[in-house]
């Protein structure tokens, strides 16, 4: 399948949440845009605008649109709606 949508992905290098979503689209060869906002409190404010006041990490935005977080990303996966949003859109 062909990528057809902007994957962007907020993360901290030590959070475990992180990497388990990073592995999920690491596995269907997304390519993304990664922020590591390590230590970075500006970087994350900038995040939590995109959010809508969310702060943890990770925070996955498909064509600019805020999905969530590993939880959320997973739930979407688990009902195969992950592929339609990205390579389908």
């Amino acid at each position: 399948m062909k990528q057809k949508s902007k994957v962007e992905i907020y993360t901290w290098d030590t959070c475990p949440y992180c990497k388990k979503l990073i592995a999920l689209l690491d596995s269907k060869g997304v390519q993304y845009t990664r922020y590591r906002l390590d230590g970075d409190e500006e970087a994350r404010d900038k995040m939590a605008l995109r959010t809508g006041g969310k702060k943890s990490v990770p925070q996955l935005f498909i064509n600019d649109k805020h999905i969530g977080g590993c939880d959320d990303s997973h739930a979407l996966e688990e009902k195969g709606e992950l592929d339609t949003l990205i390579f389908e859109n």
